[in-house]
This record gives C-alpha cells, structure tokens and sequence, in this order.
C-alpha cells in the first residue's frame, strides 16, 4: 500500500468515530479547458483552465501580444464577454481587428501606467462575474514594479474566479501570480521573417515564436507564427 493510502486510512480511522456519517474525501473536479486559437499549444498544454489564473510571461517581443489576440478571437467567436486591463495604454484596436477580435465583445479598461488602478479594476471585473475572459496586461511594466504586487492580490484573484467559467490571463515580462496560477506559460522569440530583398531596406513581417509551458511543467516546446504586432 502506498504512504498516501496508509496516511488516509489511518486519518479515517482516527476522525471516523467523531463524525455520524462516514468520512469521505472529494477530489476537486478538474477545470474545463477552452482553446487558445493555436492547435499546436492546445495540444501541448490542453488548452486555457477555467475558473483559474493562467500566466503568459516574456520579454519585449517575446509574442505575448501575438497569443492574446489568438485567445481573444477564439474567446469572441465563441460569443463570449471578455475584457482587457490595459495598464500601460498599449492595446491597438485596428491590429486586433485584423487579427480576428471581435471589438463588441471587448471591455478595454486603460490605466495609464497606474498598476494600483490596473489591479481594482481586473478585482471589480472577476468579483462582477459575467466575463468569460479577463486579461491583466502588466507587460509594459517594470518588473521592478510588477514584483511588489502583494501576493494577497494573486491569492484574492484566485479565490475571486474559482468555481467560475472566468478564464483570467495575466501578461507580464516576469511570472506575477506563480503559485496561485494553474497555468504557466513562457514566450520566446524564434527565428525572424523579413520582407524585401536581402541587402535593401526591409520590413519585419513576423516571428516565430515558442511557448513552454512552465506550470504544469513540459519539455516540450508549442511554436506559431506571429506578425509583426510587438
């Protein structure tokens, strides 16, 4: 028999005579899973946990933008409500149209650089309820900054959407919410594509990026390309 088996036998015998009922142990279902848009990091991955905290973290180009968009156009086709928390101002609308994101189904709250005022308004959106998808965009933050999120805030988020269908996302340069995330994922730049001959003035045209989960942790590598939106 195996140490846990032994620790929760015995755990019902010494709590069982107390109780009128027997004593049972429930196993917490697990999340349901709704896509990214990207077949490649769905099936890696398994897809976004609801009622859950997922983390998207890179550096300045890394693709955060790219699979955000991704996640927003799957969210809007799908009829879902969804709302973006733009701490630094940095969203742009025409590129997300283009990308496939449905604006109407999109509340853009911009914060002007305030991450106290990103931080209440993401807590009014999850403990509002009604949003299938609520993304906190710290990517233009310092990480400086990021850092002194107190981890009351994570652990207030966590509480706020479990047992919800509210996907929160949040984007940074560094991991933030960590152990109260379920779902980790990290960007990285590839290979990059240019349009224009070689030797003449040039355009970027996109990038391919790479995505490793980090929580649940993967030695497997998802990959897609992004345009040129970072």
């Amino acid at each position: 028999m195996k140490p846990s088996a032994v620790l929760k036998a015995d755990l019902e015998s010494a709590l069982g005579s107390r109780f009128a009922a027997p004593l049972t142990f429930r196993q917490r279902p697990a999340p349901e899973l709704v896509s990214t848009g990207i077949p490649s990091l769905d099936s890696l991955a398994g897809g976004l946990p609801r009622g859950a905290i997922t983390e998207i973290f890179g550096s300045a180009s890394s693709g955060r933008t790219s699979l955000l968009l991704s996640i927003l156009t799957a969210a809007t086709t799908r009829q879902e409500a969804c709302a973006l928390v733009d701490s630094s101002d940095t969203f742009d609308p025409a590129a997300a149209a283009a990308a496939g994101v449905d604006l109407g189904k999109v509340l853009w709250i911009r914060c002007a650089g305030n991450p106290e005022h990103a931080l209440k308004a993401a807590d009014w959106l999850v403990q509002g309820g009604g949003f299938g998808f609520v993304a906190l965009d710290l990517g233009d933050l310092s990480p400086r900054i990021a850092r002194h999120i107190p981890l009351t805030s994570w652990f207030r988020f966590q509480r706020a959407i479990e047992n919800t269908p509210t996907v929160l996302i949040v984007l940074g340069r560094e991991p933030c919410a960590k152990s109260c995330a379920s779902l980790i994922l990290e960007m990285k730049k590839g290979s990059v594509a240019w349009s224009g001959a070689e030797g003449c003035s040039r355009l970027l045209r996109g990038a391919r990026v790479e995505v490793t989960p980090r929580k649940p942790p993967r030695s497997q590598t998802a990959t897609f390309e992004a345009n040129a939106l970072e």
